[in-house]
């Protein structure tokens, strides 16, 4: 049990900053986020926040619920801590066009699980 309120902790560290991003970005175009630095830094933060937080899951939880790619997610945000200086700012916008509605909705759908089962 202490675990798993652990793992919800973490799943709406996760939430939080997908809702973030989607604030920082919201109607921006890539050259806009591009061209703001400090809205692309912001961005970039909340994913490092999304991966780490994503790592600190337990294996158990990451194990059961292999809807949501785990190991993409911890990889992105080691590639952006490790390699900062050669992150793809168009990838990055991809990941908030592409990627982030549908992890939004698994963490919503893993948030509502375990409010069940508690």
């Amino acid at each position: 049990m202490r675990e798993q309120i652990k793992d919800k902790g973490r799943l709406e560290h996760i939430l939080e900053s997908i809702n973030n991003i989607f604030e920082f970005s919201n109607g921006k175009t890539f050259e806009q986020i591009e061209q703001d630095k400090m809205c692309y830094y912001a961005i970039v933060y909340q994913l490092v926040v999304i991966g780490e937080a994503s790592n600190m899951l337990t294996k158990d939880f990451r194990d059961t619920h292999t809807l949501t790619p785990w190991r993409e997610i911890i990889s992105m945000r080691n590639f952006i801590v490790h390699g900062y200086n050669i992150v793809d700012k168009q990838e990055v916008f991809q990941v908030i066009e592409n990627d982030l509605i549908p992890l939004k909705d698994n963490i919503l759908a893993y948030l509502k699980e375990m409010e069940n089962e508690m």
